[in-house]
């Protein structure tokens, strides 16, 4: 297991008392698995410091405006990937398939692609195999981290220590993002961006392609050392 993704996962969660209390942990973690360089682990301790000693309700608070009130940061990976659009469907269900194939329960209320629980799931691959997945949604972590540099928004930081870690798929760009980065003070445009129909998924739909895409390279796994030495 590599706790580094249960961090990354915490810190894109909705803070709780629990987070809250783990936090002051999360530093030490990162130190010792030494995944990310020194400037990444200081930009992150921000964050984890500010989870750590803010008053929780202000947290909270920031965490609804930035993330639950505009699309164009949603933590739905393929949200980005084919908006709200039902083409979408069948890679959800493939990919929640994936996750209870290795042992992971996620409940009626989670989407299969919300970002901390797919980052909770690599925690328990190997590492090469971990990075590799992460790398695949490469093209939508850019696009949150640079819409949270225009923001200047503190959690910049975990999107850019994301793509340190991952194997970023090269093929993919910032052109096959399809949600725009709206005003987050127009309320009128957010309330009709929100207005749209809600996304569902079930058997028989009909997948998007790049989902597909991402969720076949989660099924064909990474022959890692750890794996190769198994087979000798």
């Amino acid at each position: 297991m590599t706790r580094t993704f249960k961090i990354f996962a915490a810190l894109l969660s909705y803070p709780t008392e629990a987070i809250q209390a783990a936090s002051p942990e999360f530093r030490g973690v990162l130190e010792q698995e030494g995944l990310l360089p020194v400037g990444q682990q200081l930009r992150l301790g921000h964050l984890i410091d500010q989870l750590a000693t803010g008053d929780l309700y202000d947290l909270q608070e920031r965490y609804v405006s930035l993330f639950d009130r505009s699309k164009s940061l949603s933590l739905h990976l393929f949200e980005h990937v084919h908006g709200e659009s039902r083409d979408r469907g069948q890679a959800m269900v493939d990919l929640q398939d994936l996750y209870a194939r290795n042992g992971l329960e996620i409940s009626a209320k989670e989407l299969p692609d919300y970002l901390p629980l797919f980052l909770e799931f690599l925690s328990t691959l190997p590492l090469e195999e971990a990075r590799a997945l992460l790398g695949e949604p490469g093209h939508v972590l850019e696009a949150l981290r640079d819409r949270m540099r225009k923001r200047k928004s503190i959690y910049a930081a975990v999107f850019r220590a994301l793509l340190s870690v991952a194997a970023t798929n090269a093929a993919a760009g910032i052109a096959d993002i399809h949600t725009e980065d709206e005003d987050p003070d127009d309320l009128e445009a957010l309330d009709e961006a929100w207005a749209e129909e809600p996304v569902t998924f079930g058997p028989g739909e009909q997948g998007c392609p790049i989902a597909d895409q991402m969720v076949a390279k989660m099924n064909a796994p990474v022959d890692t050392p750890e794996r190769q030495g198994g087979q000798a």
